[in-house]
């Protein structure tokens, strides 16, 4: 019996058993203790039980939700359509179905994935049936946590698809890393990941103040959390557990962990949707220029092309658009060699923005300048855009030490305009221009 084994006896002893749900049973050779017994009461007050494994102890708590549980605007049930869309996330597998996915949140000791941090709650949710679980486990010292990893790497075999917010940075770098540690790096199972923080920073990048999932759950998903523990917070009420063995101050923590959960599975729902086409059938367009454009850019590298289209119709169409949003979508036109609607766009873009707004009026300027020299090469509106984009540069610029950027782009500015005024001249001349 090796070491690890020894301290996990010695620490939990006791040998009654109680059932598991069904769903916390692909472990084989697992044990749940009775309520109650050799754990603190407070443990056993929310929820949190006593799991025997193959290679040692740790708690579980384990909670069940019908499929008609709605959190926020979404019901968990949705799942079942959205599943679908999710598929465009790895283009070219077998659809995804609910099933396939395993959603992972850590609570951990630190920040970073270095050897020092240690996640001391597994947060698991997943689809069985006609019931949609979240399962927790955590662990009450260092030696339990070879069990619980041993058995996380088990649980995933049984997915296709693992489910996080951020998980490509920070929980499964750390999942590998601590799986190492405890020498089970070479069997440890490599995921398809579904990392829903990069499409949502993709579409609400500059429309929400913060793409942390807490922000995404009010803004967009319905979600309002009422005494909520701060996921910060969870270290110091672990480490104040270690110190003084009184379990209380985690069901805090439990909690949070849990809503996490139900939120990335309606997040996933969302962009399920999304991809599927159809989810502004369910909920109103975005308010936003930006986020219309956005979302409509997102979708097209996903491959859609109907969805877009409409979004692309309602910003262009807004009262009160946004020159960043416009300018976004003329600079896509433009490589789509849509150039019609880009020049609508850069046009507009200078109606709505002024002489001290420079960025997107400077740029949109310069656009035009450009497109009427090469393209429609008519020389004198692309003179006027030029020396239109000088005036929203020397009013920007004055006053100020120029930076390089600055200067460069002043002088590029500058020389534009003098080539485009010996164009004229020498067509006003008679001569052939260059």
């Amino acid at each position: 019996m090796s070491m690890r084994d020894r301290m996990n006896r010695l620490r939990g002893g006791g040998d009654k058993t109680d059932e598991l749900p069904k769903a916390a049973l692909e472990n084989e050779g697992t044990r749940l203790e009775p309520d109650g017994e050799q754990l603190h009461p407070a443990w056993v007050s929310f929820g949190v039980k006593l799991k025997r494994g193959e290679k040692g102890e740790y708690l579980v708590r384990i909670t069940e939700f019908d499929l008609s549980h709605r959190h926020g605007t979404h019901a968990l049930g949705e799942l079942i359509d959205a599943a679908i869309g999710l598929t465009e996330f790895h283009a070219g597998l077998e659809p995804i179905r609910p099933e396939d996915v395993l959603y992972l949140d850590l609570e951990t000791t630190g920040l970073g994935v270095g050897t020092g941090n240690v996640p001391f709650m597994i947060g698991l949710a997943y689809q069985q049936g006609d019931r949609f679980i979240v399962e927790q486990t955590l662990i009450r010292h260092p030696a339990e946590e070879y069990a619980m990893l041993y058995d996380l790497e088990r649980r995933l075999r049984n997915y296709r698809y693992l489910a996080t917010y951020n998980g490509k940075t920070f929980d499964w770098p750390l999942v590998q890393n601590r799986m190492i540690m405890n020498g089970l790096g070479r069997e440890a199972k490599q995921p398809l990941h579904l990392d829903f923080l990069h499409p949502s920073r993709s579409i609400w990048r500059n429309t929400l103040v913060s793409c942390k999932l807490s922000h995404i759950e009010e803004e967009r998903l319905g979600i309002f959390r009422s005494d909520d523990v701060p996921g910060s917070l969870a270290p110091q009420l672990y480490f104040q557990f270690l110190a003084d063995g009184d379990p209380a101050p985690l069901e805090g923590v439990f909690v949070h962990n849990e809503l996490d959960l139900l939120s990335l599975a309606c997040l996933s729902i969302r962009f399920g949707q999304l991809l599927k086409e159809e989810v502004f059938l369910l909920i109103p367009h975005p308010e936003e220029t930006e986020e219309l454009v956005r979302t409509g850019l997102w979708l097209e590298r996903m491959g859609k092309r109907g969805l877009p289209e409409e979004l692309y119709r309602r910003a262009v169409m807004h009262e009160r658009p946004s020159p960043s949003s416009l300018a976004m979508l003329a600079a896509r036109d433009k490589k789509a060699g849509n150039w019609q609607r880009a020049v609508l766009l850069w046009q507009k873009v200078i109606q709505v923005t002024n002489v001290t707004m420079a960025s997107a009026g400077k740029e949109a300027c310069i656009e035009l300048s450009m497109y009427y020299e090469h393209r429609s090469k008519e020389l004198d509106l692309s003179l006027h855009y030029a020396t239109e984009a000088l005036a929203r540069c020397q009013q920007t610029y004055d006053g100020r030490r120029l930076d390089p950027k600055a200067s460069a782009d002043l002088l590029g500015v500058r020389k534009r305009i003098q080539r485009l005024q010996l164009k004229i001249h020498k067509r006003e001349s008679g001569v052939k221009s260059s």
